[in-house]
């Protein structure tokens, strides 16, 4: 072959390198998109056992799946922003948590899965058909909101024997919240107790409710919601102030200074949800997975706060709780 022809040849190879070398790239890596309530730090422990589940499944970050995560800082506005953006990225299915999200990211998308962490009451709040068999392309676990709210306040009575009157703080922009209102209502009323309802829509309106509280209630109950667990600090400092014993549904309001908590065991509830996405990520579709509910159950007291208002816990209650903060 002369000099001038293998320079040729060579050269027309080189020119087809780039066109070989892409189709030899690797395909898309399945991808989730991550649309968390509030922020990375307040959440790390859920998405921590998330994506340990994720990754003892096969499914590793970065490598084998990629995960996108969008955080909406407590501001209900953001889903909607969060839920378009992944209708536009393509995700192959969303994860996230608590009801409102998932009403964003549905009403963004009926044909990307959803799968949630934690719903309230999937049924009552139209995203499914049934729990058993959920039909579109939204499926996850029940917290069952709605359902322990009375074991809550029995909870409750049996740390404020004497209470006669509550309060009920709620964020009236989530449905859920309202039926949460509502089972809360009637169970006080089965136990004797009055019940004053405080609705909330922004941050602004938090401390005004307290205020119409003066002289009108003996304790509290935080209905569940992204928006409040956003501003517990912020509760349970007008909660100390006003000497109302109070209760959550969620850990993260008694380590942050609240009395007590009763509620599902979230980390648990993540890591079924990652199975959920693996089943999703290999061909299973959320219509076919039934809706599941929380088998664990966590009651978290915080005894500094229960001292700080001249509460003392029994050590039969004491011996119950999962969790007690010295």
């Amino acid at each position: 072959m002369r000099r001038r022809e293998f320079i040729t040849l060579i050269g027309g190879a080189a020119a087809a390198w780039p066109i070989d070398v892409c189709a030899q790239q690797p395909a898309k890596l399945p991808t989730i998109g991550f649309l968390g309530s509030a922020t990375a730090s307040a959440r790390s422990q859920w998405v921590a056992a998330f994506v340990q589940r994720l990754r003892e499944l096969g499914w590793i970050e970065g490598r084998t799946v990629a995960i996108e995560y969008r955080w909406a800082e407590g501001n209900d506005e953001r889903y909607t922003e969060i839920a378009a953006e992944f209708v536009r990225l393509k995700v192959d299915v969303i994860a996230t948590y608590a009801t409102p999200p998932v009403i964003a990211a549905r009403k963004a998308t009926a044909v990307i899965p959803i799968v949630s962490a934690v719903m309230g009451d999937p049924i009552g709040a139209g995203l499914v058909a049934s729990l058993a068999r959920p039909g579109g392309n939204v499926t996850g676990f029940s917290n069952q909101t709605v359902e322990v709210a009375g074991k809550r306040l029995e909870l409750l009575r049996e740390v404020v024997p004497g209470v006669r009157r509550l309060a009920v703080l709620a964020n009236v922009n989530n449905p859920v919240s309202g039926l949460e209102m509502g089972e809360v209502q009637a169970a006080a009323k089965a136990l004797g107790l009055d019940v004053v309802t405080l609705e909330t829509r922004r941050v602004e309106d938090i401390a005004p409710a307290f205020e119409t509280l003066k002289g009108r209630a003996q304790a509290l109950y935080v209905a569940n919601d992204p928006f409040m667990l956003s501003n517990r600090v912020r509760i349970n400092t007008f909660s100390l102030v006003a000497r109302l014993p109070a209760t959550y549904n969620q850990r993260e309001y008694v380590e942050a200074g609240g009395l007590m908590s009763y509620g599902p065991n979230y980390p648990d509830l993540f890591r079924r949800t990652a199975e959920y996405v693996d089943k999703i990520l290999r061909g299973a579709k959320p219509g076919d997975l039934p809706v599941q509910q929380s088998t664990k159950f966590d009651l978290v007291i915080n005894l500094p706060t229960a001292r700080a208002l001249g509460l003392e816990v029994s050590p039969t209650l004491l011996a119950r709780a999962d969790e007690v903060i010295e």
